[in-house]
């Protein structure tokens, strides 16, 4: 359900803040907030991003070596063959694709596991939670999705709180970019890829509404070029 977005000059004032108690460079001033005073937000509904935690939990498993009959049994028992997108179905039939991109969708699906509460944080200075794997599908032993779903019982964000720290990845996106262009060291355990990754977890699950937005994207067709 869509509740009203909160002030986005103060989520980015506290994602400034957060930017300069890590050390990181201030994006400009021009840099355009991600959503507009009267606008309002929501999350995906949960089932969908529940689907779409399955999905690259399976992708990383074929990623080390799960083989591809198994990994397309396994979407077919689940019912998930149509949330996979094409793509990531040539990489699960043939291995197709740049296997070092599907890789780095761990960050991204620690995300999606922050947003529905399967993990309790998701610090910019952290690695991915060694105990989520104890949260996903349990694939080797034939847990189907919906069996996962019923055992993991999620509890989603706040959409407010969710659209925050997607506020804050958007600014450090751009400062890790900033960063890595400098040859400098970032703050903590992560990169700019794992940032950019979580952002794109972040930017396809919260939904806004309002008279700049356009239809939420599909997985494939988040835009994080600005």
């Amino acid at each position: 359900m869509a509740v009203p977005a909160p002030d986005p000059r103060a989520v980015r004032e506290a994602s400034l803040d957060e930017l300069a108690r890590l050390g990181l460079p201030l994006p400009p001033v021009q840099f355009p907030l991600v959503w507009e005073p009267g606008d309002e937000i929501e999350l995906r509904p949960t089932a969908e991003i529940e689907a779409r935690i399955a999905v690259l939990h399976l992708i990383l498993a074929r990623c080390f070596g799960m083989p591809p009959q198994a990994a397309m049994s396994w979407l077919l028992t689940s019912h998930l063959m149509e949330t996979v997108t094409p793509p990531e179905w040539q990489f699960v039939t043939g291995g197709k694709g740049d296997h070092r991109s599907f890789v780095l969708h761990h960050d991204a699906l620690f995300a999606l596991a922050w947003v529905l509460g399967l993990t309790k944080q998701l610090d910019p200075t952290l690695p991915v939670d060694e105990r989520l794997v104890e949260r996903m599908p349990n694939i080797a032993a034939g847990e189907t999705f919906g069996r996962w779903r019923s055992r993991v019982l999620a509890a989603p964000q706040h959409p407010a709180d969710a659209a925050a720290l997607l506020d804050l990845h958007y600014c450090l996106d751009w400062a890790y970019l900033e960063v890595e262009r400098a040859g400098r060291v970032p703050p903590g355990l992560v990169d700019a890829n794992a940032i950019g990754q979580r952002r794109w977890a972040l930017e396809w699950a919260v939904i806004l509404r309002g008279p700049y937005h356009d239809e939420p994207p599909g997985w494939e067709e988040v835009d994080l070029s600005t």
